[in-house]
């Protein structure tokens, strides 16, 4: 086996330009007062000898790393692929890196990207967690690194969280149906496991049961579009004295594999069922019947999580939790389009 090239050092490169280690240090981050001519044959030097700075040498030296680790559910799913680019956005303008961990629903994978953003002393965590219950976060606490929650409300205060008013998102969706004559409806989703999922089901469950109309339940831990497309065959297969006349699926991915079904099995969407989504993903709108959604404010809430991020790091004071406000978009797969 070819044994690795050594690592060139600093020092290599300020005896060949005849300077100091500081000097070489301060004209690649552009601080201190270096000549024009003193930075290029410096960043000549570098390249001859292909130097490349030691970053983790550089963080325990100055005390921070200047990097966030971002650690979301399904960044598959758009909207939290949305979240990510807004966190993403705040980075680029402030210096910041951003490290991006997929649990894909998994608490162990979880783990492991918080272990490693602790290892690593990230300066601070953006964590949309996979659980209702809140992953151990005593070693951050410990440190005093920063810990704020994406899409999940902390009950006991103990961290800044921005999060979207579910149960409100839940009962706009079941109001509308309701308004469209629907007299029995279905929650599509995994409200046992996620307090989001759970909010969802609760709004929409208060609003159809606070009229008399009939609400079922199916669960699909997670929802995905496989599991929607499991579940819509399961609907179009029920008598139809059992079957729902409308569904509020808990995301939209779950929704468009649910309209597959249904569409597959001749079922009319919305004449039979009429379907509304959550989240409003860009797909939403473009599918074979366009998608009644909650729209959520993804990559705002991504912005506004990653500047809470940066102002606890900064050590401001006063630091409260963001909840926005869902907003119902009404397209052709519920019946009262207009």
């Amino acid at each position: 086996m070819k044994k690795p090239r050594p690592e060139v050092s600093i020092r290599e490169v300020a005896s060949l330009v005849g300077v100091s280690t500081a000097t070489v240090s301060n004209a690649l981050r552009g601080k201190g007062h270096v000549s024009q001519a003193t930075t290029a044959r410096i960043v000549a030097a570098v390249d001859k000898l292909g130097y490349v700075p030691n970053v983790a040498a550089s963080q325990l030296r100055q005390g921070y790393s200047k990097v966030f680790g971002v650690a979301v559910m399904n960044i598959a799913n758009p909207f939290f692929s949305e979240i990510v680019l807004g966190v993403e956005e705040v980075a680029e303008v402030t210096d910041y890196s951003v490290v991006v961990g997929n649990s894909y629903n998994s608490a162990k994978r979880e783990a492991n990207y918080l272990s490693l953003f602790e290892r690593h002393r990230y300066d601070g965590v953006l964590l949309a967690p996979t659980l209702d219950e809140l992953p151990n976060l005593d070693g951050f606490a410990r440190r005093g690194t920063p810990v704020v929650l994406i899409d999940h409300v902390d009950p006991t205060g103990g961290h800044i969280c921005v999060s979207v008013d579910d149960l409100l998102g839940g009962r706009l969706a079941a109001e509308h149906l309701l308004a469209g004559g629907a007299r029995h409806v279905a929650f599509v989703g995994d409200p046992q496991r996620l307090p989001q999922m759970r909010g969802r089901c609760q709004g929409c469950a208060d609003a159809v049961t606070g009229i008399g109309a009939r609400f079922t339940v199916i669960e699909t831990p997670p929802l995905t579009v496989r599991t929607g497309r499991e579940a819509g065959h399961h609907l179009s297969g029920l008598p139809l004295v059992d079957r729902p006349d409308a569904v509020l699926c808990g995301n939209d991915e779950g929704a468009l594999g649910l309209m597959q079904a249904l569409i597959a099995d001749n079922v009319s969407i919305p004449d039979e069922i009429a379907l509304v989504g959550y989240d409003d993903i860009d797909f939403a709108s473009t599918a074979i019947v366009p998608l009644t959604s909650l729209r959520q404010p993804s990559h705002q809430m991504g912005v506004r999580a990653a500047e809470l991020l940066l102002g606890s790091i900064a050590g401001e004071a006063g630091l409260e939790s963001v909840r926005f406000q869902p907003e119902l978009v009404v397209r052709r797969s519920t019946r009262s389009y207009v």
